[in-house]
């Protein structure tokens, strides 16, 4: 083996120690470094020229590789910041859950509720069956559910608000506080419905 190609080999094996780059910025580096190294000991030969040439060029390879990294890091940043960023306590929201005898009504109820800002969304869950014993005997019924997501301390003004609009004799107005979710919906809930 030639001493040039010696010195070569060495000098890939060990990187360009003087440049000084991020992390992500070295292992690109080094990745283009090694096409190089491979590059010219395929020749045989290594020029003066060429060694000053290659932190140069594996600079420049690194600096448009990280050019192309950016919209995608920072969209991977901002989300992570946003999550971050922003607070929920949780069980201060709730989802509750009515049901109800047909479209109809879910329809008017959902309306109602969202207009009188006791929630923020109400969907419409249509065609459950329930299955339920009222007056000592086994029902079942197709019905129509409403899954509301409020405020907890507004779940009692909600309840009362089904009660007064609901055809059923017992409406069903049910609620779990909400422990976790996607920090931004959460908080949109929040700004709609006020306290």
């Amino acid at each position: 083996m030639s001493r040039d190609l010696k010195q070569a080999s060495k000098h890939c094996f060990y990187g360009i120690g003087s440049v000084k780059l991020p992390s992500l910025a070295v292992g690109v580096t080094r990745l283009a470094e090694t096409a190089i190294c491979q590059e010219e000991m395929r020749f045989g030969s290594l020029a003066a020229e060429t060694l000053t040439a290659r932190p140069l060029r594996a600079l420049a390879v690194t600096v448009f590789l990280s050019v192309l990294m950016l919209p995608l890091l920072r969209t991977v940043g901002l989300r992570v910041f946003s999550m971050a960023s922003e607070t929920y306590t949780p069980g201060s929201l709730s989802a509750a859950f009515v049901t109800c005898p047909n479209d109809t009504v879910a329809r008017t109820l959902a309306r109602g509720i969202v207009e009188n800002k006791l929630a923020a969304c109400v969907n419409i869950v249509p065609a459950i069956t329930s299955v339920y014993e009222w007056q000592g005997k086994i029902e079942e019924d197709s019905e129509v559910m409403l899954m509301i997501k409020t405020r907890s301390s507004k779940v009692p003004a909600l309840a009362e608000y089904v009660r007064s609009n609901h055809p059923y004799e017992v409406a069903e107005v049910i609620s779990l506080p909400i422990e976790q979710g996607n920090p931004p919906y959460l908080k949109w809930v929040e700004g709609v419905v006020p306290e």
